[in-house]
């Protein structure tokens, strides 16, 4: 009888580095949101990915920085609890960056007793010099890690990754049901896909200072019918999430619907609404209501 394998990996690094998009390519479904803005990723998100004889649970996290305020301690607390149950880690980089913004994550990654792969992402945009040169620098700074050159938006060395994590999975039962891909409820995507064309079209402060409740998510055969919350943190910034004649919120809504419809496949009716909801990010109990400090 052939073994089973299961186990969690997972995915950590500076903001930015490409995260989300190998999980969404390991997974080959989109359940992180991307942009080149930093700070996309808020939650820890899991994604599997079921084969005959193993599971793989994989982990995005949000990316390292210093903790400005109470939403930020709380990302960070995510990023600490990846260390506490991986059976294999990810640390990802980029070309061009050598260095991890928080001194005692890369202490624990340097001193992890778990297998560390470290992907060396992006290498579409190096040269061979500059790979190797990158190479060398991280076999030193990260001794314990197998080094990948990957480029997880063009799909290079991705599948090989994937197999080798794969190999350095302990034996056990699935964890998750075979056909479950997430471990996130429909409405976490909902809020997470209206916040990624928040992040896409507004500037400065604004996309930090939102959050997203869907307060009704009802399931007809043919349709789906949501009404989700825009929460700001003032006034001003309600006016600006709404827009000249609510030209803007509505360009917002148009595109997250069409991304919605493909997620679920099928149609989708989605209203959205703008309310202010005062130092929100500050707030413990807001937080958690939220979904952070878990």
């Amino acid at each position: 009888m052939v073994s089973h394998k299961a186990g969690f990996v997972n995915i950590i690094g500076n903001p930015n580095v490409g995260k989300s998009t190998l999980m969404n390519a390991f997974v080959g479904e989109k359940l992180s949101i991307i942009t080149s803005k930093a700070q996309t990723t808020r939650h820890r998100i899991l994604g599997i990915v079921n084969g005959d004889n193993f599971q793989v649970i994989l982990s995005d996290t949000p990316g390292i920085i210093k903790p400005a305020y109470e939403l930020q301690e709380s990302m960070m607390d995510f990023v600490k609890s990846a260390f506490d149950d991986a059976d294999v880690l990810i640390y990802m980089v980029e070309i061009g960056e050598k260095e991890l913004k928080d001194e005692a994550f890369f202490n624990k990654i340097t001193n992890s007793k778990t297998p560390v792969l470290l992907l060396l992402n992006k290498i579409d945009k190096s040269n061979q010099e500059q790979l190797e040169e990158h190479v060398a620098l991280w076999s030193e700074k990260v001794p314990n890690a197998e080094i990948f050159a990957i480029s997880a938006l063009e799909g290079f060395n991705v599948k090989e990754v994937f197999s080798r994590i794969v190999e350095l999975l302990p034996e056990s039962p699935p964890f998750y049901p075979k056909d479950q891909l997430t471990d996130k409820p429909e409405r976490f995507f909902v809020n997470e896909t209206i916040r990624e064309k928040i992040l896409m079209h507004y500037k400065k402060e604004i996309p930090y200072a939102v959050e997203i409740d869907t307060e009704e998510f009802f399931e007809e055969d043919d349709i789906i019918r949501m009404r989700s919350v825009i929460m700001v943190e003032r006034e001003t910034q309600k006016g600006i999430i709404i827009g000249h004649k609510g030209s803007a919120i509505k360009r917002v809504g148009i595109e997250a619907r069409k991304d919605l419809e493909k997620f679920f496949g099928k149609q989708v009716h989605l209203e959205l609404y703008v309310k202010v909801n005062k130092n929100w990010r500050s707030d413990q109990r807001q937080l958690k209501r939220f979904g952070y400090n878990q």
